[in-house]
């Protein structure tokens, strides 16, 4: 993130711009929404300009730009549509102090101007780092869309009611409230009878929350997907929006970690293979402690909770301690994996059934039916099996596999740095450590990528062929 937002209080601050074109028109009409005292240096000024200096909207001054004409400034604005005077204004405004936008010019620029909703006191900015500003108008015309003109009238009521609101405590309680309000009696009372109505609302909304009782902590075991945040389902959204705490395994994505609120605790429990991990007795016992404390829990893992995740540890522990709790399904990687590879898990003629089997336990490597599984056409979906891969090769091919069966292994499954390694149980272990994979590796056994076919092996161990869509183009 180059550009830093933040939203600066301009209320009865100098803002300075040169210039009196379309390109001055198009700041002016955002910078006048604002409180500032706004002062326009224009030998030339469009004819609006001029009606807003009469209107005292703000002072016009028909001369070019001088030294000292930002002094006091906070922004100040070259918008004269001409290279060499805007860089002229920049140097002067920078040396009177003021930070300095060039219009269309990012480089020069020490701040941007984003695409802005405007709800007020509810301000939604949209910024692409100067690189797509189409992109950025589609997504204000999306938001206009959706949120209605009222909200700024709610917003403004609820600002006035923050300090009586003040006396419920801090924290989900006082959340509840101002949700409750938002949405769901304040737009029912507006539409109704008005802002009247809505103010008479609040107070009566208040009352309730103060008398109403503490909600009991619970705790949600959230699968969190393969790691590609638009995987996650809309139920793990919303909760994510409304943990106090959310306890996090090692594999969940940090885009999807974004999703949790600001103020909510992260708390990291990540495990990993052969390494350094969290014990499962002190991950249950961060669930209940902050639970017993009335949090709202989310206890997040990758892929979905009940494949490979513990799961029914987690909720003894909770029934144990008496703790609430409810299950939210995620996307399994072996579902993202053959996705990425343009494989089902099923089909006719091949498999009509799959297995979903671990590379290791909490004594070691896993002992399997090794013999069904060298089978021929037998397919199965290996969960934290690539750092032991050669047992792997070494008992299937003790019962007889054969040394060309197919093996896909993906890293990442479902991410913007997905990785497809193509082998086979001869070269399995092998084309592992020349690929040697840094993030989480599911071995897709009996499944070939579907693009790979004919594809030197070693071209796709190498990541010159990672993706499907690479193979495609």
């Amino acid at each position: 993130m180059r550009h830093f937002p933040i939203f600066l209080d301009l209320r009865g601050r100098r803002v300075v711009l040169a210039g009196g074109g379309e390109a001055a028109l198009a700041k002016l009409r955002l910078i006048l929404k604002s409180e500032a005292r706004v002062t326009v240096f224009a030998t030339d000024p469009a004819p609006e300009i001029v009606a807003w200096d009469a209107e005292r909207r703000l002072r016009l001054v028909k001369r070019t730009f001088g030294p000292g004409d930002a002094l006091c400034a906070s922004l100040a604005y070259a918008a004269s549509e001409d290279e060499a005077e805007d860089a002229r204004v920049a140097t002067l405004a920078r040396a009177d102090g003021a930070l300095i936008n060039i219009v269309d010019n990012l480089e020069g620029s020490a701040f941007i101007t984003p695409a802005i909703v405007d709800r007020d006191p509810v301000t939604i900015a949209i910024g692409t780092e100067g690189a797509a500003p189409v992109l950025a108008r589609r997504i204000k015309a999306d938001l206009e869309a959706q949120l209605p003109a009222s909200l700024g009238l709610l917003a403004r009521i609820g600002q006035g009611f923050r300090t009586a609101a003040n006396a419920l405590p801090m924290g989900r309680k006082r959340r509840d409230f101002w949700s409750d309000f938002y949405f769901k009696k304040g737009p029912e009372a507006l539409a109704k009878e008005g802002k009247q109505g809505v103010e008479l609302a609040l107070g009566d909304l208040l009352i309730d929350h103060l008398h109403c009782e503490e909600t009991p902590g619970r705790v949600d075991l959230v699968g969190a997907g393969p790691g590609d945040p638009d995987l996650l389902t809309l139920k793990a959204r919303k909760l994510l929006d409304q943990a106090d705490v959310v306890i996090y395994d090692r594999l969940v994505s940090p885009e999807i970690l974004e999703l949790a609120r600001r103020e909510a605790t992260m708390v990291n429990v990540g495990k990993k293979g052969f390494g350094p991990s969290t014990k499962q007795d002190d991950i249950a016992a961060a669930m209940i402690a902050h639970a017993s404390q009335g949090a709202h829990v989310v206890r997040l893992k990758s892929g979905d909770p009940g494949v490979y995740g513990r799961l029914d540890e987690e909720i003894d522990a909770l029934d144990a301690a008496g703790i609430d709790w409810s299950i939210v399904p995620g996307i399994t990687a072996a579902n993202a994996a053959s996705a990425q590879i343009g494989q089902s898990l099923t089909k006719r003629g091949r498999n009509g059934a799959m297995r979903f089997l671990t590379g290791h336990d909490v004594k070691g490597f896993a002992e399997q039916d090794w013999r069904s599984l060298a089978k021929p056409g037998q397919v199965a979906a290996i969960y934290m099996g690539a750092k032991g891969a050669r047992f792997l090769q070494g008992r299937l091919m003790m019962h007889g596999i054969a040394p060309d069966t197919p093996v896909t292994a993906v890293e990442n499954a479902s991410r913007t740095d997905a990785r497809i390694i193509a082998s086979t149980i001869a070269t399995l272990p092998m084309d592992l450590d020349d690929a040697a994979p840094d993030g989480p590796v599911i071995l897709m056994l009996g499944l070939a990528p579907r693009a790979a076919a004919g594809v030197d092996l070693r071209r796709a161990v190498a990541g010159q062929v990672p993706t499907l869509q690479e193979e495609f183009a």
